[in-house]
C-alpha cells in the first residue's frame, strides 16, 4: 500500500488506522487520542464547532470539522496551548457501548455523525470515547490517558470535502503529527523542512522546468524547455534500453470508440475516472484512461504463431484521467500524463522468465537514477472481471518470479488492477519517501475478453497471457520525483546546462564561445555568461540553476587554452587543459555518474 494514503483505511469513521508491517501499533493509536486531544482543545476555544472524522495517519493524525471562522497559524498556536493544559491533565479515556438510538441522541446536532451512525450495519458495535469534556463517536482505541500522548505539534489547515465527495460540504482540516520523544518530533519537522527545500513545484519555478496555466486547465503540465530537456533525456534512455531488451515501440490513438472500452472493461469499473465522450459520428469516444486496448488490437492485428512469442510493446502514451481538483498536487498528480507502457504476450509458460526481465530492468533503472527500492504485491480489488482461480494463477506467477529474483516484498491486499493483480516497485528517495515506480500486472482476463491468441506448436488456438508493465510510471510524476530526489541538482548526464562558461572580462567572450563550440561538438550542453555581472556573481547565480560546471576562464586560462574547473558544490578542481576538461565531463555524461568529482564523490 501507499504510505501516503494510509488514512483512506480510516476515512469511513473516526478510527485509527490499522497496523501494517511497516507502521507501529502504538504510535498509531497514540496519534489518534492526539486527534481527540486536539479536537477538545478546538472545542472548547470554538464551541460552534462541528466535528467529522480524526483519524491516525503516517507521521501524524488530523481533524475535519465544520466550523463558520477559518483557523489561522495564530489559532493553531492557542489550540496547542489548550492542548497541552489537558495534556497535562491526565485525563483518562474512557470507552462506552451505546445504542444507536443512544448515539443519535448525542450526537443529532452533528449530521456528519449522524450519517455516520446510520451508516453502521444491523448489530454493530457502536462506541463512544470521552476524556474530560470531550465526547466523541469513535471505534478507537486510544492510550489511557491525556499524559501518555507524547510531543506534538500542529502543522497547518487546508480544505476537505465531507467524505473526498467534491459536492458535498467543504470543511476544514487540521493536520498535526506527535511522536513518542521530542527528538523523534525535532527529526521529523527537520525532515519536513528539508522536503519543503527540495518541493518540486518550488524547485519548477525556480529552475523553470514546467509551469501550469488556469487558460489551459489545471492538472495538464506545460513542460518549459529545461524541464523538456530532462524529460528527453530520460526518454531516451529508457527507449534504447527497452529496444536493447526486445521490446518493439508502437503509438497509438489519444482517443477510442466506446466499444473498445466495453471489451476492456473500462466503463464497467473505471468509468468514474474517465472524461465524459464526446460524440462523433453518432459514436462515443473517450480519451484514453489507459493504453493497454490499443496494444491488443496491434497484437491481433495479425495471427501469432508460438514462436513470436514473446512479443514486447513499448509506447510512450498520453493518458487522461480525472482527477479531483483538490486531489491535484504539481506534477505529481495530474489529469494528463504520458507513461511509458508496455505490454508483452506471450504463453502461459513464459510469464515468470517475463516478469524475472522486468524486475531486472527495474533494478537497473534504480541503480541509475539512484533509488533504493520497495517491492509490493498487490491483491484482487473489490471492482474486479475475471474468477478468484485465474487471480491466484496470476498472483502465483508473481510471487515465484519475486522468489527467483530473490526480492523480498509486502503484500498490498486489494491493491491491484480490475483485471489482474501486480508488482509494484516504490522508489525511496534521498528523503526516504516512497514513489510510485515500476508496475507488473499478469492478466489472464483481458486476453479471454479479446480474444488473445497465438497458434501453438499443435497448429491450435491457445490463450495467450498478458503483462501489463510501466517502468518509470509517469514521465510528469517521474521527472517531478527526481526534482525532489536530487533537490534540483540533477547528475550531469541529466542537467539542463551541464556547463557554463564564465569569462572574467569581455577579453575572454570570444574564446568562451569557442570552448562552449568543442563543448557542443563533444555531444555536451554548454553556454555562455555574457552579462555585465562580477565573476562572483555569475558563478552564484550558476549555483543557484544547479549547473553542474563552471568553467572560468580570465587572461591566463585564455592563453593557456585551459579554464578553471568550479563545481556547483563550490569545489575548486583548478586550471585544467580544455581537453582534459572536455574529458572529465564527456566521461561523467557518458557513464551517466550520479557525482561530478568521482575522487571525492562530490
Amino acid at each position: 500500500m501507499a504510505q501516503a494514503d494510509l488514512h483512506e483505511l480510516s476515512e469511513e469513521m473516526d478510527i485509527a488506522f490499522e497496523p501494517t508491517a511497516s507502521t507501529d501499533f502504538e504510535l498509531a493509536r497514540m496519534r489518534h487520542s492526539a486527534a481527540h486531544l486536539m479536537a477538545e482543545a478546538i472545542q472548547e476555544l470554538h464551541p460552534d464547532v462541528k466535528f467529522a472524522i480524526g483519524p491516525a495517519i503516517e507521521h501524524g493524525f488530523y481533524y475535519d470539522m465544520d466550523l463558520p471562522q477559518p483557523l489561522s497559524s495564530d489559532d493553531l498556536e492557542a489550540i496547542e496551548a489548550k492542548m497541552r493544559q489537558h495534556q497535562k491533565a491526565a485525563e483518562p479515556f474512557v470507552r462506552k457501548e451505546v445504542t444507536r438510538d443512544e448515539a443519535l441522541e448525542l450526537f443529532g446536532s452533528n449530521p456528519y455523525k449522524v450519517e455516520l451512525i446510520n451508516g453502521f450495519a444491523e448489530g454493530e458495535t457502536i462506541t463512544t470515547y470521552q476524556q474530560g469534556a470531550f465526547l466523541d463517536l469513535c471505534r478507537g482505541p486510544h492510550v489511557e490517558a491525556t499524559d501518555r500522548i507524547g510531543p506534538f505539534k500542529l502543522q497547518s489547515v487546508a480544505g476537505a470535502y465531507w467524505r473526498g465527495d467534491e459536492n458535498r460540504p467543504m470543511l476544514q482540516r487540521v493536520y498535526g503529527t506527535a511522536w513518542f520523544t521530542q527528538e523523534d518530533l525535532d527529526e521529523h519537522l527537520k525532515r519536513l523542512e528539508e522536503a519543503q527545500r527540495r518541493d518540486h513545484r518550488r524547485l519548477g519555478k525556480e529552475l523553470e522546468l514546467f509551469t501550469v496555466s488556469e487558460e489551459i486547465g489545471p492538472g495538464l503540465i506545460l513542460w518549459m524547455p529545461n524541464g523538456a530537456t530532462v524529460r528527453y533525456l530520460v526518454e531516451q534512455f529508457e527507449q534504447q534500453e527497452q529496444l536493447n531488451r526486445g521490446y518493439q515501440l508502437v503509438y497509438t490513438p489519444h482517443i477510442a470508440s466506446e466499444k473498445i472500452y466495453k471489451m476492456s472493461g473500462h466503463l464497467e469499473t473505471y468509468r468514474e475516472n474517465m472524461y465524459s465522450p464526446m460524440s462523433i459520428e453518432e459514436v462515443d469516444y473517450y480519451l484514453k484512461p489507459m493504453n493497454c486496448p490499443g496494444h491488443i488490437m496491434i497484437y491481433k492485428s495479425n495471427v501469432r504463431s508460438y514462436r513470436e512469442l514473446p512479443v514486447r510493446y513499448a509506447e510512450l502514451g498520453t493518458v487522461y484521467r480525472y482527477e479531483r481538483s483538490g486531489t491535484l498536487h504539481g506534477m505529481l498528480r495530474v489529469r494528463g500524463f504520458t507513461q511509458d507502457d508496455a505490454h508483452i504476450f506471450c504463453m502461459p509458460e513464459q510469464v515468470i522468465d517475463e516478469v524475472e526481465g522486468v524486475i531486472d530492468l527495474a533494478e537497473h533503472m534504480a541503480n541509475v537514477f539512484g533509488y533504493q527500492f520497495q517491492t509490493y504485491l498487490a491483491t484482487r480489488p473489490e471492482k474486479a472481471i475475471g474468477d478468484d482461480a485465474v487471480w491466484d494463477l496470476a498472483i502465483e506467477r508473481l510471487k515465484t518470479a519475486m522468489d527467483r529474483r530473490g526480492l523480498s516484498y509486502k503484500v498490498d491486499e486489494g491493491g491491484g488492477a480490475f483485471y489482474g493483480p501486480k508488482i509494484d516497485i516504490k522508489w525511496v528517495d534521498a528523503l526516504g519517501r516512497e514513489w510510485t515506480g515500476p508496475t507488473i500486472q499478469v492478466d489472464f482476463n483481458l486476453p479471454e475478453r479479446f480474444d488473445v491468441n497465438y497458434i501453438g506448436e499443435d497448429g491450435e488456438r491457445h490463450r495467450a497471457v498478458m503483462i501489463h508493465r510501466t517502468l518509470l510510471g509517469s514521465m510528469e510524476r517521474f521527472v517531478g520525483g527526481l526534482v525532489e530526489h536530487y533537490a534540483g541538482a540533477f547528475p550531469m548526464w541529466l542537467a539542463p546546462t551541464q556547463a557554463i562558461l564564465i569569462p572574467i572580462t569581455g577579453d575572454q567572450i570570444e574564446y568562451c564561445h569557442e570552448i562552449a563550440q568543442k563543448l557542443k561538438d563533444a555531444g555536451l550542453r554548454a553556454e555562455v555568461d555574457e552579462g555585465r555581472d562580477r565573476m562572483q556573481a555569475k558563478i552564484r547565480n550558476a549555483q543557484l540553476r544547479k549547473i553542474p560546471f563552471m568553467l572560468v576562464v580570465g587572461k591566463r586560462e585564455a592563453e593557456a587554452g585551459a579554464v578553471a574547473i568550479r563545481l556547483r558544490t563550490g569545489e575548486d578542481l583548478g586550471a585544467v587543459p580544455i581537453e582534459n576538461a572536455i574529458e572529465l565531463m564527456r566521461n561523467l555524461n557518458e557513464s551517466k555518474s550520479l557525482v561530478l568529482n568521482p575522487s571525492s564523490n562530490a
